[in-house]
């Protein structure tokens, strides 16, 4: 008799660790993370409660493993988009607000999940190391593209960035126009060439 499973079927069975952050990711970054109580993530989900505290423990857990899957993937994606710039280090540099910009016309795009997550956290928590970590990452990133392109003062050059990546997201979110990016670009590329110049 013939037996059916998920890689004949084609169908892959995903964790009940899987299904709780797709459900987190959708439903935290929507509506914020205190809004959305414990009870809405597991029905979306699909799985029983015990499912969720044997995996995470706590809410607050659920939403730093959230917040660390998101900085990998945007993390990523950020790099990616500078190594495809090919050899100019400026290039490399405006492609990071390049790839941002991407997601602005996105009709669900609410701005950065880690701003909208520390506004709403304790200070001091699992939440708030989340996002300071994902901050100094950028940071860092910025720090490294500087220092590749000539910067004399990669670090002051990166904070200057990462004001003006931070800003354009909060400008979209607020004011609701994508088009924001146009001014980041150019924003990003005069700080650049005032550093290199400098």
């Amino acid at each position: 008799m013939p037996t059916t499973n998920a890689s004949s079927s084609g169908a892959v069975k995903r964790s009940p660790r899987e299904r709780l952050l797709d459900a987190a990711t959708e439903l935290f970054y929507a509506e914020g993370v205190q809004t959305v109580g414990i009870d809405r993530v597991i029905e979306r989900a699909g799985v029983a409660k015990a499912s969720l505290y044997s995996t995470f423990g706590s809410k607050e857990e659920l939403v730093r493993a959230y917040l660390e899957q998101r900085h990998v993937v945007l993390l990523g994606r950020l790099r990616a988009a500078a190594a495809a710039a090919g050899e100019d280090p400026v290039q490399r540099i405006l492609a990071v607000f390049d790839a941002q910009a991407q997601q602005f016309p996105q009709p669900a795009y609410r701005g950065c999940a880690f701003a909208m997550a520390a506004a709403e956290a304790p200070s001091g928590g699992r939440i708030d190391l989340a996002t300071e970590s994902f901050r100094a990452d950028i940071r860092g990133l910025f720090a490294q593209l500087g220092a590749e392109a000539g910067a004399r003062d990669a670090e002051l050059l990166a904070s200057q960035l990462q004001m003006i990546y931070d800003g354009a997201s909060l400008s979209v979110k607020m004011d609701h126009d994508p088009g924001v990016a146009v001014a980041q670009r150019a924003a990003a590329a005069a700080l650049v060439q005032a550093a290199l110049a400098s």
